[in-house]
């Protein structure tokens, strides 16, 4: 018998978002961790906002925020004005988030104002810790074996923003046929803190230089960081985050830390930092036409062979992070708007793999 195509809406209804959400949602897991996170670092977000006593429109809650946040990042949302139109529909959005299903959506404008507020409190940057600390609680990281790497991130901004600093173009940057043109006599009109950079075989664009510190164990990591884009950032970076990760471990002598790279960090004075840091360059040899900075001793142990093969596990977050989160061109613009949009990109995968890596354990102990 065929069904009657009508609509018959009711008026209540008595089931729970949750009831909607299947138990074995990825997200369910993920939530799990994110609110854990987000439970301590209720301190930073008191000193964030005004106390109740003095009165005021309540904000946006920052648990929310940041848990929508994750949602356009998980879920490659390419705009705030998007994720607040598909949250009023979304069932599965309003659930992750904590919104009711008769709650009101956020205005765009309101929503990336009280983001604002995340950036100057460096609240993702401590989202991102509480999860490099759950991935050290549930032993996800060995915190003795490491690589490092970056990537470039094109900014928003195009070529002919790029003009000359003292105005002598006419700020006409769309006629450049036969120009010389750097970043020290130029700079983007829409994004000054985006630089003019080619890297191999690519072409010269306006970029920044995304870097992170990941843990050989699991490929989970463990610090990131933006920077301009040049041809120092890379291993300037890699000694500032490697140098974090020796403060972070206990006074034992007795641990070896290593860090594997690529052929890019082969460098003289980069594998003298990292041995006066007590840190064994497990740095791929560059001997095109040039004496390698790491010595063969090194080159030729095992632990060397073993890095260079768990070093390849950091392309991964950046090939995460570009196709399903959002910075192969990022749509915010300066530094530091750029460095949290990085971490908490890195942050999401971290929690992909970690909600994977639960899996995996789960699926071992139920076959033991």
């Amino acid at each position: 018998m065929r069904g009657p195509d009508t609509f018959t809406e009711s008026l209540f209804t008595m089931r729970h978002l949750d009831d909607f959400v299947p138990a074995d949602h990825p997200l369910r897991a993920i939530r799990g961790m994110v609110n854990k996170a987000l439970a301590h670092m209720d301190a930073l977000f008191a000193q964030m906002y005004a106390a109740d006593i003095k009165g005021g429109r309540p904000s946006i809650a920052p648990e929310k925020l940041l848990r929508a946040m994750l949602i356009q990042v998980l879920y490659s949302v390419r705009s705030e004005r998007q994720l607040m139109e598909q949250t009023q529909y979304n069932l599965l959005f309003r659930w992750f988030i904590g919104l009711a299903m008769d709650d009101a959506v956020w205005v765009p404008s309101v929503f990336s104002k009280n983001r604002e507020r995340m950036i100057e409190h460096d609240a993702v940057i401590e989202f991102f810790n509480q999860i490099v600390q759950q991935a050290q609680e549930q032993q996800l990281l060995s915190g003795e074996h490491f690589s490092v790497d970056g990537t470039l991130i094109q900014a928003w901004a195009g070529h002919k923003s790029f003009v000359r600093k003292d105005g002598s173009d006419g700020n006409d940057g769309g006629h450049f046929k036969g120009q010389t043109r750097s970043n020290d006599t130029h700079q983007s009109s829409t994004d000054a803190d985006a630089r003019l950079y080619r890297k191999g075989n690519t072409a010269s664009e306006l970029r920044y230089m995304g870097h992170t510190l990941s843990d050989n164990r699991h490929g989970l990591v463990v610090n990131a960081v933006v920077t301009h884009a040049d041809g120092y950032a890379e291993r300037e970076a890699a000694k500032a985050m490697i140098n974090d990760a020796c403060q972070a471990l206990p006074g034992d002598e007795s641990i070896t830390i290593t860090l594997g790279a690529d052929k890019g960090y082969d460098a003289k004075e980069f594998i003298q930092a990292l041995q006066e840091m007590n840190v064994l360059p497990h740095v791929a040899q560059n001997k095109s036409g040039r004496q390698s900075a790491v010595p063969d001793a090194i080159a030729n142990s095992p632990g060397y062979a073993l890095s260079q093969e768990k070093r390849k596990r950091i392309e991964q977050g950046f090939g995460w992070a570009k196709m399903i989160g959002n910075i192969r061109q990022v749509m915010v613009r300066g530094l530091q708007k750029v460095d949290l949009l990085f971490v908490l990109n890195m942050a999401a995968y971290n929690l992909t793999r970690m909600r994977t890596l639960g899996q995996v354990r789960l699926q071992g102990a139920s076959g033991m």
